[in-house]
C-alpha cells in the first residue's frame, strides 16, 4: 500500500472540522486521517497550503457548461466538454441535464449518458432529464412546443437500465396515477417540478416514492396558508430532498433561509441549474431559437424569464455561508453529502470518510478552487 497524505489544510468532514490532520489517499480511495506530525512511513507528503479541503461537489442540474449546451451536444464529447468545464469550480460529480426536447434527442441523451458512463468519463455519474412531462402553466424556459403526455412508450424509454444514476423531472399531476411508483421501480429518481400540483398530488407522488423537488419555490405551486402547495409538501415531508438554487435571484435569501428553518439541511441540495457560459467564453447563447444572456450573474430570455443561470458550485457554496448563514460544514453537506444522498451514492462519495472514492476538492483562504481529485487524480486549477 502506497499511501499519499494531503497536508496543511482544514479537512471539513461531515459533522466536524478536523485541524492539524493529514488525509490518507490510497489510489482511490480515501484510507483515514492521521496527525500531520505523525505519518505512517513512506507516506508521500503533499502540502496544500492552507485553506480547506472538502467533498467534491455534486451537481445533478448542469445543462451546460463550456459553451456547451446539452440539448445541442447529446454525445459524450459534449458531456465530456460540460464535466471538465464544472471541474474548475471544484465539481467532481455531476448529472448532464436535457431540458425538455422532442424524443429522439431524449434517447440521444439517454445514450450519450451511458456511452459517457461506459467510457468513465471523470465526474459524470447519469443524467437528468428534465421534461418534456411538464406543465405548460409553469414552463419557465422550456419550449412548450415539445412538451409531451407520459405514456406507455415514455415510461419505457425512461425506464431503460443505466450503469450510473438516471434523475427524471415531471409535473406528478399530468401523469397517469402510477407512473412515479413505476419509474421508481425501475431505478429512475423522479423529481417534481415546472407543476401546477397542490399539495394532496404531491403527497401522492411522495407515497408513489417521489425522490425529490427541481429547483424549490421555482416553477412550482407556493406555500398559502390554506393551500400548503407544492413547496408545503416538500418542506414538511422528511424523506425526499430537494434543489436549491442559491445566487441571491432565482429565490430571496430569506425564503431559502425559511425553508432550511423548516425543513433542516439534510433535505437540500445546492444545484446550478448552470447554462454554457459557465467555464465558457460566451455571455450569450441560443437555446431553442431563444437567445439567451447573462445579466447580472444569471441567464435570461429575451423577456427577461430565468434561464438556467452563471452559477458554479463553489459560488453557490460561498452563498450558502454568506446569504444564508451556514457555516462550511452545513454548506459542504448540501453540496455534496445530501446529494450523494440522493443519487444512493453516499456509500461512494460526498464525504470524507475512509473507504469512500477520493473526490476532493482544495479551496485556498480566499474560498478560490485550487484544485480538485477525482478517484484519486488530481487536476490543479489555481489561475
Amino acid at each position: 500500500m502506497t499511501l499519499t497524505a494531503l497536508t496543511g489544510a482544514s479537512i471539513v468532514l461531515a459533522d466536524a472540522i478536523a485541524e492539524g490532520q493529514a488525509l490518507l489517499l490510497d489510489g482511490d480511495r480515501i484510507a483515514g486521517l492521521a496527525a500531520a506530525d505523525a505519518l505512517p512511513a513512506g507516506c508521500a507528503r503533499r502540502d496544500l497550503g492552507g485553506g480547506w479541503l472538502l467533498p467534491g461537489f455534486i451537481d445533478v442540474q448542469v445543462n451546460g457548461g463550456g459553451d456547451v449546451l446539452f440539448n445541442d451536444h447529446p454525445s459524450v464529447e459534449g458531456i465530456r466538454a460540460i464535466a471538465a468545464a464544472h471541474r474548475r469550480f471544484g465539481t467532481t460529480g455531476l448529472l448532464p441535464t436535457l431540458i425538455s426536447d422532442y424524443a429522439g434527442v431524449v434517447e440521444a441523451a439517454i445514450a450519450a449518458g451511458e456511452a459517457a458512463l461506459a467510457d468513465r468519463v471523470p465526474g459524470v455519474l447519469g443524467i437528468h432529464i428534465e421534461g418534456p412531462h411538464l406543465n405548460p402553466a409553469k414552463k419557465g424556459i422550456h419550449d412548450k412546443a415539445r412538451f409531451t403526455a407520459v405514456d406507455a412508450e415514455v415510461i419505457a424509454r425512461l425506464a431503460q437500465p443505466t450503469l450510473g444514476r438516471r434523475v427524471v423531472t415531471l409535473a406528478p399531476e399530468l401523469a397517469p396515477a402510477g407512473t412515479v411508483r413505476t419509474l421508481t421501480d425501475a431505478g429512475v429518481l423522479v423529481c417534481a417540478g415546472h407543476s401546477l400540483a397542490d399539495y394532496d398530488q404531491t403527497r401522492a407522488a411522495l407515497e408513489e416514492g417521489l425522490a425529490g423537488f427541481t429547483h424549490l419555490f421555482n416553477a412550482m405551486t407556493q406555500f398559502l396558508s390554506r393551500e400548503p402547495g407544492m413547496v408545503g409538501a416538500a418542506l414538511e415531508d422528511r424523506a425526499s430532498h430537494f434543489g436549491l438554487i442559491v445566487d441571491g435571484l432565482h429565490v430571496h435569501p430569506a425564503a431559502l433561509r425559511v425553508a432550511l428553518r423548516a425543513r433542516g439541511g439534510d433535505g437540500a441540495m445546492l444545484v446550478t441549474d448552470a447554462m454554457p457560459p459557465v467555464g465558457g467564453t460566451q455571455n450569450r447563447f441560443t437555446l431553442m431559437g431563444q437567445d439567451i444572456a447573462v445579466v447580472d450573474g444569471t441567464c435570461r430570455g429575451p423577456d427577461g424569464t430565468l434561464a438556467g443561470s452563471a452559477l458554479t458550485m463553489v459560488q453557490a457554496l460561498c452563498n450558502t455561508m454568506d446569504m444564508l448563514g451556514c457555516d462550511i460544514v452545513t454548506a459542504s453537506r448540501m453540496a455534496s453529502g445530501n446529494p450523494a444522498r440522493f443519487l444512493r451514492l453516499d456509500h461512494e462519495t460526498g464525504a470524507i470518510a475512509p473507504g469512500l472514492r477520493a473526490d476532493l476538492v482544495h479551496l485556498d483562504a480566499s474560498r478560490s478552487v485550487t484544485a480538485t481529485w477525482i478517484a484519486g487524480a488530481r487536476a490543479d486549477h489555481r489561475a
